[in-house]
């Protein structure tokens, strides 16, 4: 029986390696995503959608785990994500075209699982801080 810290790494190398099917392997059919602005939907499709949308929007994005904590069926993440803005980003207020500007972003994430599957995840990230990194939004002096 595999254990939540090992689909929780298995998840992360799958994403690590753009391995897009091999992230969605991972996921329930009834999981469900919630990030910032609204963003995320329910449902296995919906899930894989939106980390593969980063996965697009930033061709080379890769994360970078700090520290992992786990408690009964929850693992949350401390990370950071990096990449270069080479496709289209979609967000809240519509989509962003590739900016070319290379973002970091620290994030957590709490990730709930199921029967070996992964069911929610509960994203946060500073969303001003990506559009300053993507040259939308001025930077505080």
């Amino acid at each position: 029986m595999t254990t939540i810290r090992e689909t929780f790494e298995k998840s992360t190398a799958a994403f690590n390696a753009h391995d897009i099917d091999g992230f969605a392997d991972l996921i329930a059919d009834d999981a469900v995503v919630h990030a910032p602005g609204g963003m995320g939907g329910s449902g296995k499709a919906a899930c894989t959608e939106f980390y593969g949308a980063w996965l697009g929007a930033f061709p080379d994005a890769h994360v970078s785990v700090h520290d992992v904590y786990v408690c009964d069926d929850v693992v949350v993440e401390e990370g950071t994500f990096a990449g270069t803005h080479l496709g289209v980003l979609h967000a809240p207020a519509g989509d962003i075209q590739p900016t070319g500007s290379r973002v970091t972003i620290d994030y957590m994430q709490a990730i709930r699982h199921r029967d070996g599957k992964q069911v929610a995840f509960d994203l946060i990230y500073d969303r001003l801080q990506l559009l300053e990194q993507l040259g939308l939004s001025p930077v505080p002096a």
